[in-house]
């Protein structure tokens, strides 16, 4: 394991993490003890190295605001029950990482005095200097937008290195790979292959907003250990597009 900052490829970064990613996937429980304890566990070997973190999480474990639509709810409605669930995602992260005793602070993109901070881009800059790990919580705060297109925001905010999306597959392959087992990895793509080929890396103007600023995003499996760790190291893990 490399000891000094200055061996990093990548010394400040986002971290992107779906809902679904906190699923347990043996008994579907909403949020999986386990792997918050493991995720703390893979964050904790890259901020001992120095690595300035910050963590979007979406919500997709307990609400996503297209199926409430699909059930009646008003379209404003259900992204807020999203961007609120968000908000109990980012508590429990924060929790598992503060039991490894990681330095966290969990900001909110809404006001939510006494559970967290409100957003701000610049003490959000000056808290990963002290080597704080950033949750960044409640999307942008706004219905009709994702928590991929947070993360892009929020990392050229910040003016991280790159995006990190942690899925449950080892990154972005010719097609589905549960569905057709001779589906093939793709170790690099640009953004005008993902857009010609339409592949779903994340949402779309959250994808456009990474291409204009030349945001590279890495998509990965989060699951698998030492991952985080080999990427900022520079090694090559998942699909990298840029």
């Amino acid at each position: 394991m490399f000891k000094n900052n200055r061996l990093l490829k990548y010394k400040r970064v986002i971290l992107k993490l779906s809902g679904e990613s906190l699923i347990n996937l043996k008994n579907k429980n909403n949020i999986d003890s386990f792997f918050l304890n493991f995720l703390s566990q893979e964050i904790k070997k890259i901020v001992d190295l120095n690595v300035e973190l910050g963590i979007v999480i979406g919500a997709g474990n307990l609400f996503r605001g297209q199926q409430l639509q699909k059930i009646g709810f008003n379209r404003v409605i259900a992204d807020q029950i999203g961007i609120l669930s968000t908000i109990i995602n980012g508590l429990a992260i924060n929790n598992f990482m503060n039991q490894m005793h990681i330095k966290t602070l969990l900001m909110s993109s809404i006001p939510l005095n006494g559970i967290c901070e409100t957003y701000n881009w610049n003490r959000a800059i000056k808290f990963l200097s002290q080597k704080n790990v950033i949750i960044f919580s409640a999307g942008i705060g706004n219905p009709f937008f994702t928590t991929d297109s947070a993360a892009c925001l929020r990392a050229i905010e910040i003016k991280a290195d790159i995006v990190l999306k942690g899925t449950q597959v080892d990154g972005v392959y010719t097609s589905d790979p549960k569905k057709n087992l001779e589906a093939k990895l793709y170790s690099q793509l640009s953004y005008k292959t993902v857009l010609k080929k339409e592949l779903k890396v994340m949402d779309l103007s959250a994808f456009i907003l990474a291409r204009d600023y030349n945001l590279p995003i890495r998509i990965f499996n989060i699951r698998k250990p030492n991952s985080l760790l080999r990427i900022v190291q520079g090694l090559n893990e998942g699909t990298l597009i840029h």
